[in-house]
């Protein structure tokens, strides 16, 4: 994300934020990132244990090109806690993969609920991983909100809920993040919140196609 200033004065003070220090900067700029950026690390339930597990891109894969191919590559789950592993790859429709669909409380790849969950302000506030934390609380601490002149279809910040959006609910949706950020350190199935669970709120698929042409 990028803000007026120094850009690690940026990130120092938005992670002051999230953990209940200083002010963020007033002012965000929408750099049209889209939600399929912060899948590059899921934190998610155990499906063995019910401890913190972590999705990643298969090892030994090139880094991706663009951030819509993170919806395709290879994913591996495992669990630091009790050893679990588990592998997903694409489906595959003729010679394409069909990519997964961001969105909602279960990661995309294995559809486990995400380790990252809380009640906030009547629903439930979510994140991916810790950078996504950072991404959202620049965005909701901020005063004034910058789109820029084009907005593409996918860019997360304009699909935010409307209840994320609002001014009347900046205290308590930052009071989640920092939730959020504390959970992201803890790991054990009794440090996981009551609110980890499946929600119903799976997005619709979106079909996208990937022709390959590399090493998936």
């Amino acid at each position: 994300m990028t803000g007026s200033g120094d850009s690690g004065d940026w990130d120092s003070a938005r992670r002051r934020d999230v953990e209940g220090g200083a002010d963020l900067p007033v002012r965000h700029r929408d750099d049209h990132a889209p939600l399929a950026r912060f899948t590059r690390r899921v934190l998610v339930v155990c499906p063995r244990c019910g401890g913190r597990a972590l999705v990643v891109p298969r090892p030994g894969l090139p880094a991706p090109r663009y951030d819509a191919e993170l919806l395709f590559q290879p994913r591996r789950l495992t669990c630091a806690g009790c050893g679990a592993v588990a592998d997903w790859e694409a489906a595959v429709r003729g010679s394409a993969l069909v990519g997964t669909e961001p969105g909602g409380t279960e990661d995309p790849f294995f559809r486990r609920p995400l380790w990252l969950q809380t009640r906030c302000v009547g629903h439930i506030l979510w994140a991916y991983d810790e950078e996504h934390v950072d991404a959202l609380a620049a965005y909701v601490g901020a005063r004034l909100r910058e789109r820029g002149a084009l907005s593409p279809t996918r860019a997360m910040f304009p699909r935010l809920p409307a209840w994320m959006k609002t001014s009347e609910h900046r205290a308590g949706i930052m009071a989640g993040l920092r939730t959020l950020r504390a959970l992201a350190e803890r790991s054990a199935p009794a440090d996981r919140s009551n609110a980890a669970h499946e929600h119903g709120d799976r997005p619709r698929p979106y079909g996208s196609l990937y022709f390959r042409g590399g090493p998936y």
